[in-house]
Order: C-alpha cells, then sequence, then structure tokens
C-alpha cells in the first residue's frame, strides 16, 4: 500500500515540474515583450518582489513561525538563483536566445556530479545516459547558425552552473524544511539583491514605462512564473531525484518551442520532433526500474 502512495506523489511531483515547465515556457512570449520595455536587474527586482509579496500574503500562516534555519537556507538557495538569473539575463545580451536557451540548461548534465560532490549520492549510468540524452535532444531543439563561442556564451555557462547548484541544494534543504518557506525566503531575497544591484549596474528607472500592458506582463511573470512556478519546484523537488528533476526542468525549451509555434508561428521541423523524442526518452530512462525477481 505504501510502495503505491510512493509511486502515487512521485508522479504528482513530476506533474508538478511539467506544470512548472509549461509556465516558464510560456513566460518566454511575455519576457521577450518585457525586455524590449525595462531593463534586465529591474525586470528581475521588479517580478521577484511581485513574487516574494503574493508568498507573504497567500502563504502568511505557514511562514508565521519561521525559524533560523528556514530563513538561512532559504537566504542560500535566493543567492543562487538571483545569480542564474542575472548571469543568463546579460548573457543574452552577447549571444543568441537559441544558444543561451541551450547552454542554460547544460545543467541537466552538471546536476548528478554536483549531487555527488555535495550530497553524496554518486550517479548510476542511467542518470549519465539519460543526461547526456537530454543533452543531444536540447541541442536539436535550440541550437542553430554559428556554434563559436563568445562571452554571452561563457555568461550563459556559468548560469548554467547556478542553477545546477540550485537544484542539488533544493534536494538537501527541502529533506526537512518547508518548500513554502524556503520559496519565500528565495523570493524576498531575490527581490533584495534586484533592487540592490538595479541602481548600480542600470542606473535610475523610467517609472513613465510603466503602463497597462506592462504591469500586466510584471504581474504574469511574478505570480504565475516566479512564485507558482519556483514553489511546484520546490515541492516536487522534495519527491523526486535531483536528476530526474533537472531533466523535467529542462522540458522548459520544448515547452517554449510549443507556445513560439503556436503564438509566434515558428516552423515545426523534423529536428525539433526529434529533439523532444529524445526529451521523452531521457525522462524514461532517468526513472526506470527493472523489476524485481520474485
Amino acid at each position: 500500500m505504501s510502495s503505491n502512495k510512493g509511486k502515487t506523489t512521485k508522479i504528482l511531483a513530476g506533474a508538478g515540474l511539467i506544470l512548472t515547465t509549461i509556465i516558464w515556457g510560456s513566460s518566454f512570449v511575455v519576457m521577450k515583450n518585457s525586455v524590449d520595455l525595462i531593463s534586465p536587474c529591474y525586470l528581475l527586482a521588479l517580478r521577484f518582489t511581485v513574487a516574494a509579496l503574493c508568498m507573504l500574503g497567500v502563504f502568511w500562516p505557514q511562514n508565521k513561525g519561521m525559524g533560523k534555519k528556514d530563513i538561512r537556507y532559504g537566504v542560500i538557495l535566493g543567492v543562487f538563483l538571483f545569480t542564474s538569473y542575472v548571469f543568463q539575463t546579460y548573457g543574452l545580451k552577447y549571444t543568441t536566445a537559441s544558444k543561451n536557451a541551450f547552454i542554460t540548461t547544460l545543467y541537466v548534465m552538471i546536476v548528478p556530479f554536483l549531487h555527488w560532490v555535495f550530497n553524496g549520492k554518486k550517479p548510476l549510468g542511467k542518470n549519465i545516459l539519460a543526461a547526456v540524452l537530454a543533452v543531444i535532444g536540447l541541442a536539436l531543439l535550440s541550437l542553430e547558425g554559428d556554434l563559436g563561442i563568445n562571452l554571452g556564451d561563457l555568461l550563459t555557462l556559468i548560469c548554467g552552473v547556478f542553477f545546477a547548484v540550485h537544484i542539488v541544494f533544493i534536494d538537501r534543504y527541502t529533506e526537512e524544511h518547508s518548500p513554502i518557506r524556503l520559496t519565500t525566503m528565495q523570493m524576498i531575497t531575490s527581490a533584495v539583491l534586484g533592487w540592490v544591484l538595479a541602481p548600480m549596474l542600470e542606473g535610475k528607472m523610467d517609472l513613465g514605462i510603466l503602463d497597462t500592458g506592462l504591469i500586466l506582463s510584471l504581474l504574469y511573470l511574478g505570480i504565475f512564473s516566479t512564485m507558482i512556478g519556483f514553489l511546484l519546484q520546490n515541492v516536487g523537488q522534495k519527491y523526486l531525484t535531483p536528476n530526474t528533476s533537472s531533466i523535467l526542468l529542462s522540458f522548459e525549451s520544448v515547452f517554449g518551442l510549443a507556445f513560439s509555434v503556436i503564438f509566434l508561428g515558428d516552423p515545426l521541423t523534423a529536428k525539433l520532433l526529434l529533439g523532444c523524442a529524445m526529451m521523452f526518452g531521457a525522462v524514461i530512462i532517468s526513472e526506470y526500474k527493472p523489476k524485481k525477481k520474485q
């Protein structure tokens, strides 16, 4: 009975991570429009501020008894998260969107080894195979044109490393601490770092750009893409391994592609379909467990 309950929990956790990637995939279109109007650090500061206020408002009873360790671990996760976003955003200024998306999701390859280093859990052969298959699938989905390495690619690679560290430490901290409290502190930390860094890097913010359309975009990014997305990630990772979580989270590229095809009219090719198939294969291999002989 407990075995079936465990399977159901894992399925729900996996579904939560897939829902996260659907939300993140849909946000590509919103981000594309928002970045044209507002500078990167202010955009991050605003979206994390919206998320932090919503987490505090909606989950006030759960956050009320927050302890020192909840705060400390949430701040650590927030630093990893915000740092990865900053490197990704500035990396995008010097490289193509397709290379930025691919290099970011190389965390799929990095996570199994960082999980070994920080949490002492050696990756299995299937974990490595699944990660390699996922990276090939991501390459088919993302890469096109110039494959040379530039400054933007290196900044994006640093972003991918911080995303990987973020995933591994979520696994460690959610074992004994509330995902809700950890998510709340991540959002608060990222918002504070955004408001500290933005004036230093980008000067004063022009309040005149805050029209109705941009405000609605920021609310969508803050509530759905940030608050709900990272809450689902933190809860889902409590019941899944970092290796499987990283592959499921990389489906952001698959759904980003799907929304681009639907809303932006991008063409759907055999290469992209093969990339999607390899991504699904990676998830199956990662979670495959041979039946034990009776």
